[in-house]
Order: C-alpha cells, then structure tokens, then sequence
C-alpha cells in the first residue's frame, strides 16, 4: 500500500445492482465506519437511486459496472443485496469486467455476478461483506473484527488460509474451484448461460428467510441436476432467519443436512462462517482452493496467484 493510500484509506466504490437502499439506512454510518476500519469509500452515482424495488433501471444498475470498471479504486464492493442482478446479466460485458483487474465483493444476490463471471470470462471474484450488512451492525454495537480483518486481507493479497470449526467428515482432502454462494440464486440460474460447469469444485452455499423444506427442495434440484455428485465437496454456511411451524415435527436444518449427506456421495461439511450472519469470510469465488478436515477443523487453503507477487508474508485466519 503506498503512503498516500494508507494515509486516506484503501480506495472502494460502491455499487447498488441490486434492491434500492431503504430511505432509513444507515448509510453515512455505513460509510463513516468503513472508513475507520482503513478504506476510502466512493459512491457510485446512481447508488441512491430507486425505481420500484430497484436501485434505479435496469440500464441505470447495468451502467454501474461498466463505472465500476473504468474509475481507478481497485475494489468494488456493493452497498446491499435484495433483488436485481438477474435481470441484468445479459446486459453486462464479463470479459470487459474480468479484464479491468478489479476486485468484485459482495453476496446473497450478487451470487449471480460472481456465477456469470465465472462462466463466462473464467475470472474470480469475492464473495464477501456489502457495505450495509457488515459495516453496521443491527445493534449498533462494534464490527466484527473477524469479518472486517478477513476482508483487509484478502484485499490486501495477505490471506493464504482461513480455518473454522466444521462438522462432517474428518480426513477429507479436496482441491478444486471455490466457487457456490447463495442457494436460491444458485438455482435460478441452473440451466442458463451463467451457470458454471464446475468438476470436481468445491462448493460452498447459504440461505437466509428460506424455511428448511425449501433448502431442502433447492438442494434436491442440485442433487438430480447432477450438480452435488460432481463436487469433491460441499461447504455449508448460514441457514438462518427462518421460522419453523407445528407441522414440523422436529424437521429442522440437521434433518436437511442428514437427508443431504444419504444422498450424495460428495462429503458435506457445515460450519463455514458466510453468509447473512457474522462472521463472515471473504472467499475467493472462482478460484482453485484446497481443503482439508482434520478433526472439528476445516481449513481452506489459498492458490499462489491470488496473492501480490511481492507479497513475502505469510498470513491464515482463523475464524473459530
């Protein structure tokens, strides 16, 4: 980082492709912390924008990454997820983006950006932080600093490995291509031109508001569509903010991952820190990784180049 960075920050733009951010956000807080935690935020011009659900038009949200692109900030982060990427993907250009060297963050809905641009231009991206889930908390209280340290980090070309406790298999030795994300934007575009053709990957997905059956139901699509049997293994993260009813039975998230693990013979592992919670790592989308178990621990294992070349140092993060 040169002193001039350092002295105002890492720079960032912020893009909204997604859901429009709510007029009561606590966006300048969202900023204000951003910047303390060692960035220099800029906002995209049409990141306020609304339309419907939508942070502005189609074109409008379409037109943020070809800004995104073209500014000089080497990272590009989005401010919130929602609903709106997938009307956009035909509308982008994924070997322009791939080959304007910049690092792509975000999640849930922007599962679909990181999906195209692998299947498209072959090109990693980030799945990691938005700007209003992780740079303010619910409660006002303190970031968490594993999140924010993590994406520092990876940022910065410093992550080598990261480590969480896990449940599943122990002695499971995996390398191949990260890359998954949220489940049911995962689904959406099985079947389309911006579904990856990963073999032997490694695949880690989440959910959020999505009640049990339905992870199920989402799951036993990837399952006959022949895309879980493929996998050397499967990452499980957060499945959360969902409510169960009487009918029920006892059928909560580990009866999916017990009906999950019968019918595949890909080794699931749970426990992986992302997703709509916290902690939450920043991933390397697209990338080759490799994994191992041993006991309650599952590390992943960077490649060489997604690191600077002149990085000498050598940094993992353990996530608990």
């Amino acid at each position: 980082m040169s002193k001039a960075q350092s002295a105002a920050g890492t720079p960032v733009y912020l893009i909204s492709p997604s859901s429009a951010i709510a007029a009561d956000a606590p966006l300048e807080l969202a900023l204000a912390n951003l910047q303390t935690a060692g960035f220099a935020p800029r906002l995209d011009r049409a990141a306020r924008k609304a339309r419907q659900r939508f942070a502005g038009s189609d074109a409008e949200r379409a037109g943020a990454f070809a800004r995104a692109a073209a500014q000089p900030a080497r990272i590009v982060m989005i401010t919130r997820g929602g609903y709106g990427l997938t009307r956009i993907l035909p509308m982008l250009d994924y070997e322009a983006l791939a080959a304007s060297g910049k690092q792509w963050v975000g999640l849930s809905d922007f599962t679909a950006f990181h999906l195209a641009m692998l299947a498209r231009a072959g090109a990693a991206t980030w799945a990691g932080p938005a700007l209003l889930d992780d740079f303010v908390m619910p409660d006002g209280g303190a970031l968490d600093e594993v999140t924010v340290d993590g994406f520092r980090e990876a940022m910065d070309g410093l992550l080598e490995a990261v480590g969480f406790r896990c449940s599943g298999p122990s002695g499971v030795e995996a390398r191949g291509t990260l890359w998954g994300g949220n489940l049911s934007i995962v689904c959406n575009l099985l079947g389309t031109p911006w579904f990856p053709q990963v073999d032997g990957g490694i695949l880690f997905l989440e959910d959020v508001n999505e009640h049990p059956y339905r992870v199920e139901r989402m799951l036993s699509q990837l399952l006959h569509a022949g895309v879980l049997d493929k996998q050397a293994a499967i990452l499980l993260g957060h499945f959360n903010r969902y409510r169960l009813a009487d009918a029920d039975r006892g059928f909560d998230m580990p009866s999916v991952v017990r009906w999950l693990r019968a019918n595949t013979r890909t080794p699931v592992i749970t426990g992986l820190p992302f997703g709509h919670a916290s902690p939450k790592l920043t991933l390397p989308h697209g990338a080759t990784v490799a994994l191992a178990t041993e006991g309650r621990t599952c590390y992943l294992v960077l490649d060489e180049h997604h690191h600077h070349a002149d990085d000498h140092h050598r940094h993992s993060h353990d996530a608990g």
